[in-house]
């Protein structure tokens, strides 16, 4: 196989990967079920990947690489703090409602008996997005004079678990409660609480 053909080759075996997260729900996957789906040998799956595990972590830096370059772009065009978060949990969640089989992942229940690195991966990507929202609360007093309601820190904690329950519930559904449902109401009440104007020193 060309060096062409490999990277081809390994985002095929990915996209097989999450789509049999989405179809078989509940079911543990097997190298020999993915080999089939992908059409090929399962030899020929542990020449791109030598283990499942490994599999497993080109979906993490997917969804990481997809996630953290779109906050990036947010951070550059948006300016205020509550629109920053907002826009940064709508896009986790729409992220998980487009890609049922990734949300797996991100609920973390597909991972059970798979590698504890694998679960402490998807730990750490909702601790950086948390860190990221924390970020942005606390530089909403130097930017806009406003502080958050309770701790930086507590706020950041609430909305990131905010968005977590809502894709452990499109999950748990079998994909059938969008994560987006009720958002926008939800996000309005959250929002409407956040930040007040922080008290100056006389």
């Amino acid at each position: 196989m060309s060096d062409e053909q490999k990277p081809r080759r390994r985002e095929q075996i990915l996209q097989a990967l999450a789509v049999m997260l989405e179809e078989d729900s509940g079911k543990r996957i097997t190298t020999a079920a993915l080999a089939r789906q992908v059409g090929v040998s399962e030899a020929a799956l542990y020449r791109h990947f030598p283990s499942k595990a490994r599999m497993f972590e080109g979906l993490i830096d997917f969804i990481e690489e997809s996630i953290f370059a779109r906050i990036t772009r947010i951070l550059e065009d948006i300016p205020d703090a509550a629109s920053r978060c907002g826009t940064i949990l709508a896009l986790l969640l729409g992220f998980a409602e487009k890609n049922p089989g990734l949300a797996r992942v991100l609920g973390g229940d597909v991972l059970t008996g798979e590698t504890a690195r694998l679960r402490q991966r998807v730990h750490q990507l909702f601790e950086r997005l948390e860190t990221q929202l924390k970020q942005i609360l606390r530089e909403a007093e130097l930017r806009e004079g406003l502080r958050t309601s309770i701790s930086a820190s507590a706020a950041a904690n609430l909305l990131i678990a905010q968005a977590e329950g809502r894709i452990s519930q499109y999950v748990r559904s079998d994909f059938k409660r969008l994560p987006t449902e009720y958002w926008e109401d939800q996000w309005a009440l959250l929002s409407s609480q956040l930040l007040r104007a922080a008290v100056q020193p006389a």
